[in-house]
């Protein structure tokens, strides 16, 4: 060793590392840095998710009611008038859509969906003409060759048409007569015949009647929430009524995931704002609504069912939406709210006077953990125009 400026110099002094006591506290300091950064990292993930996915149902909820409501706003055109609102229809061979109507909630033709939740069933035409329907001339030359009064352009070949007597009546009169009915399709056109498949049988069971023209689509949808995701089902394609087609995507495609309750209501004009009457098939209409219940009319074929549909001028309805994040801790503590969560009259003013008003609120306990999710309520009125303007244009004189 040699010693400068009075110190001495060890050779080992610069080539000595960390000790075993350095290095063991080094690594608890970095131990401990990595902690509370995974920690930082967990806290702002989980909000990241949270708020990525509270974006995520509210575009899903949004579109899905867009859908629904497009859909509800076409229900009706071209047949709402009294001569087939409220009449089962035969759509084809072993497929029988009961009680035709604009709009119908928790339909016996739609198999229930998820646990505490509503299905909606829509129905409409395209037709270009007018919805009053056409004369059938008499004679008939047999059962599926039509004359009419009014003729070309009145009628395609390829439109759907339903025949019905003169006067209203879903429920045969003639023996043996269409239990029925009977969705058709112009096959020919031959002035002023038409050929339709698959017919009317006896004819005479329309004889007088009218042949309406509901146009070359018609469009009729099931709407329900099945395994937590809004589908639909198309039943110009698909046997929608049959329970064992449900688990079938196919059949019931999905449309919007994370959907998981849907609530509906008809909104009802039953009175002239006259509260001494309270029924849904008496009383005159004035186009106004007057409670949000689910109780629909009567499917018994006779024309009050029919007024009664004509008296549905709206259809309030909520989806909930819920955020894909399971949090650890409930968030939720109460079930969302909704507007048709209580029964209430249209009018606050006529509480307590008019009767048929009822609640139909959100309950998402069938899922056990649905509190530890957070949800997003979509809710709208949408009146059934086609619907309304019969009312406007005096259709509906016989209600």
């Amino acid at each position: 060793m040699s010693t400068q400026n009075g110190y001495q110099n060890d050779p080992r002094r610069y080539t000595s590392g960390f000790s075993l006591v350095e290095i063991m506290v080094g690594m608890v300091i970095g131990m401990l840095g990595i902690i509370v950064i995974m920690q930082v990292f967990a806290l702002f993930e989980g909000q990241k998710r949270t708020t990525s996915g509270g974006s995520e149902a509210q575009n899903i909820g949004a579109i899905a009611l867009s859908g629904l409501t497009d859909d509800i706003r076409q229900g009706g055109y071209g047949f709402d008038t009294l001569n087939l609102m409220g009449c089962d229809v035969l759509l084809r061979t072993g497929v029988t859509l009961k009680a035709l109507a604009p709009v119908t909630i928790n339909s016996t033709s739609v198999p229930a969906g998820d646990a505490n939740t509503d299905t909606l069933l829509m129905a409409y035409g395209n037709s270009e003409t007018l919805p009053e329907g056409n004369s059938i001339i008499v004679p008939i030359i047999d059962a599926t060759h039509f004359s009419v009064q009014a003729f070309l352009p009145s009628f395609s070949a390829g439109d759907y048409v339903i025949a019905t007597p003169q006067n209203r009546s879903c429920v045969p009169t003639v023996s043996p007569a269409p239990p029925i009915t009977i969705l058709n399709t112009v096959t020919a056109v031959t002035n002023p015949t038409l050929t339709l498949t698959p017919g009317v049988t006896p004819a005479s069971s329309v004889t007088p009647g009218m042949l309406f023209n509901l146009g070359p689509v018609i469009t009729i949808h099931a709407y329900a929430v099945r395994n937590g995701s809004l589908t639909m089902c198309d039943f110009m394609v698909n046997d929608c009524s049959l329970a064992a087609n449900t688990g079938n995507t196919s059949i019931w495609v999905p449309i919007a995931d994370n959907i998981v309750s849907l609530r509906a209501q008809y909104g009802q004009d039953i009175t002239n704002h006259a509260p001494t009457i309270t029924s849904l098939k008496t009383g005159s209409m004035d186009g106004v609504v007057d409670i949000y219940s689910q109780t629909p009319p009567g499917n018994t074929g006779v024309t009050e069912d029919a007024c009664g549909w004509l008296r549905t001028l709206s259809i309030r309805l909520a989806l909930i939406a819920r955020n894909t994040q399971l949090e650890k801790i409930p968030v939720t503590t109460a079930a969302p709210v909704w507007a048709g969560s209580t029964a209430i009259n249209n009018n606050p003013a006529w509480a307590g006077s008019l009767a048929g008003a009822s609640a139909n609120p959100i309950d998402l306990t069938a899922n056990p953990r649905w509190q530890q999710y957070r949800y997003k309520v979509f809710e709208t009125t949408v009146p059934i125009r086609n619907i309304t303007s019969s009312v406007a244009l005096g259709r509906t004189s016989g209600c």
